[in-house]
């Protein structure tokens, strides 16, 4: 078994890798966080990354700076991230050039569909990995719980949870957190090396199931809607920038047509356990929020 002492975690702030950096230090890692700003070095912190290093990720030497004495990474590449291929080519280039003994990449479900720009940045990645020589491990999971979270006091508020695709198309979904778990033991033991593990939890489930678990968990009737993308825009207050724009409209327009399915087989096996389900989020989301019977 390889052991690794110092791993860096690329976004130790963010929303999604600022979860693997605490499931890394209960393995006893020494976490090193990758900031891109130094606002956001505290977050990185109290995340319980021990050591900093700031820089942008297309800064080839700021990368090969937090590189150095690193044994693992952990790579989770920013939303609408430009040229996200490239960047994280780059980025495997410069941890094996480091000497990075293993490689976690958190990339997403069916990479191979060329219509989600969201997703087909991340095949050049997985082959330089698996080309690179470091003990690899690539992840592919499903849609995010959490990117439901602004969503659910709006519904506790108005009863409506509206997203601008089919509300019978069906999605694979997973808790970043258990995607979290699965890299920390990635990164921490030799148990998932050289693997590609699609990772969603329980069953695909459509907008009407969603909205019936909302209901339940808020004590009040929650309806789907399906605005126009314009509409929804506007609704959640979208940043008026091109390329996300560009790539939201496009990644629903895929799912009304489509979905996106998973299977959970993987993510229990690995975890030993039911992966969280969605309405255990929803519940702890809405009591944290005291959303419960809100009206």
């Amino acid at each position: 078994m390889t052991t690794l002492n110092r791993i860096l975690a690329v976004g130790a702030a963010g929303k999604f890798a600022g979860l693997v950096v605490p499931e890394l230090v209960k393995r006893g890692a020494i976490v090193r966080g990758l900031v891109r700003h130094p606002e956001k070095v505290e977050e990185a912190r109290a995340n319980g990354a021990t050591e900093i290093a700031i820089g942008d990720l297309s800064d080839r030497a700021a990368i090969e700076s937090a590189l150095q004495g690193v044994d693992g990474v952990f790579y989770l590449a920013p939303a609408f991230l430009q040229d996200e291929a490239q960047v994280g080519v780059q980025l495997v280039e410069a941890a094996k050039a480091a000497g990075v003994l293993r490689f976690v990449f958190s990339g997403a479900i069916h990479p191979v569909i060329s219509q989600l720009a969201n997703h087909n940045g991340k095949p050049a990645v997985e082959e330089a990995l698996i080309r690179a020589g470091i003990q690899y491990t690539l992840l592919q999971p499903g849609v995010f719980y959490q990117n439901m979270a602004p969503a659910l006091p709006v519904a506790a508020e108005h009863g409506v949870f509206a997203e601008p695709f089919s509300s019978t198309s069906t999605l694979g979904r997973v808790d970043y957190r258990d995607v979290a778990e699965v890299a920390a033991l990635a990164l921490t033991s030799d148990a998932l090396a050289y693997g590609t593990f699609e990772l969603t939890a329980g069953e695909n489930t459509d907008r009407d199931h969603v909205v019936s678990i909302m209901s339940e968990v808020l004590g009040r009737e929650v309806k789907s809607a399906t605005p126009s993308f314009e509409q929804w825009a506007a609704m959640v207050h979208l940043p008026d920038a091109a390329r996300p724009t560009q790539m939201l409209r496009a990644m629903y327009a895929y799912y009304d047509r489509h979905g996106l399915q998973g299977n959970s087989l993987t993510l229990r096996a690995i975890l030993g356990r039911e992966p969280r389900s969605l309405k255990a989020y929803f519940t702890e989301l809405a009591q944290a929020q005291s959303l419960v019977n809100s009206r």
